[in-house]
């Protein structure tokens, strides 16, 4: 995984949106033809990109978002910054925002903070929200009465 530079917030944001977009390129969607990619920014400057992946049987699926957390988390990986998502019609490029499902902001909180931000892009244009704002009043380990393991 290649570390993004950080010349810039703006930049870097840029280049995680385009990398999104290209991880969608990637995407095993014979079902639904709708092809997501994202891209997690790490605190270190690592990103790992993610693309949705069908399975006949639908639900043994992964989004995007979450085979990014999962590549990343695998590696070792426990603090993130930001996810970039890109998501529409297989070989078209993006028209609409294509924002994270309920399942993957739940993974996100597990991982992440209230201020993790999450990118999003119509191809053109892009939105930025934090976790909270997509999650409010959400559930996480502290609930458990169990400390977060990083």
């Amino acid at each position: 995984m290649e570390p993004l530079k950080k010349d810039g917030m703006e930049a870097l944001y840029q280049a995680l949106l385009q990398r999104a977009i290209e991880a969608r390129e990637q995407a095993y969607c014979p079902y639904s033809g709708f092809a997501v990619g994202a891209a997690l920014l790490c605190a270190d400057g690592t990103v790992y990109p993610g693309c949705n992946i069908e399975c006949a049987s639908l639900s043994p699926g992964n989004c995007a978002e979450r085979t990014a957390l999962f590549r990343a988390v695998s590696d070792g990986k426990r603090e993130f910054l930001a996810i970039a998502v890109a998501g529409g019609p297989a070989g078209k490029e993006p028209e609409e925002y294509c924002p994270p499902c309920g399942v993957c902001r739940q993974v996100m909180r597990e991982f992440c903070g209230p201020d993790f931000e999450i990118l999003l892009t119509d191809g053109t244009n892009q939105k930025r929200y934090t976790l909270a704002e997509l999650l409010p009043v959400s559930f996480g380990p502290e609930q458990l009465d169990q400390p977060k393991k990083r």
